[in-house]
């Protein structure tokens, strides 16, 4: 067996196991906007505690369902670029909603209403692929 044989062996194989790891666990989808507004840089505190004001039902993977009265922990607020919607990132929360609870996806912010702020929304990061990517 050749050298150039055996590389395209390996070559086929990482290709194969790379497919593999995108088909099995997830895929990245477009991104919904460059950068987004954080409570701090790393993106990681609870800006705010939102009520649904009416149903959504997410039209793909990178959002999630509320229903009008649920509690939403916001984490992120998406900068509105262009004629695109506004949307934040959050969380589910609350007793009766226990299989919604800790998804993390974005959702209409004209939907919510704010009725907590626990840190103001106010480092501008930019966004990266890992916040658009659906398993």
């Amino acid at each position: 067996m050749t050298m150039e044989r055996i590389m395209k062996g390996i070559f086929f194989l990482f290709l194969l196991s790379l497919l593999t790891t995108c088909v099995v666990h997830g895929i990245f989808m477009d991104k919904l906007a460059t950068k987004k507004l954080c409570a701090d840089e790393e993106c990681v505190y609870t800006i705010s505690l939102a009520k649904a004001q009416d149903d959504y039902n997410a039209p793909d993977c990178r959002f999630i369902n509320i229903k009008k009265g649920q509690q939403i922990y916001v984490y992120s607020k998406l900068v509105k670029e262009n004629e695109a919607g506004e949307f934040w990132a959050g969380s589910v929360y609350g007793e009766h909603y226990e299989e919604e609870m800790g998804i993390v996806g974005y959702f209409p912010s004209n939907l919510v209403k704010e009725q907590h702020v626990y840190q103001e929304a106010t480092k501008e990061i930019p966004t990266t692929d890992i916040d658009f990517f659906c398993e």
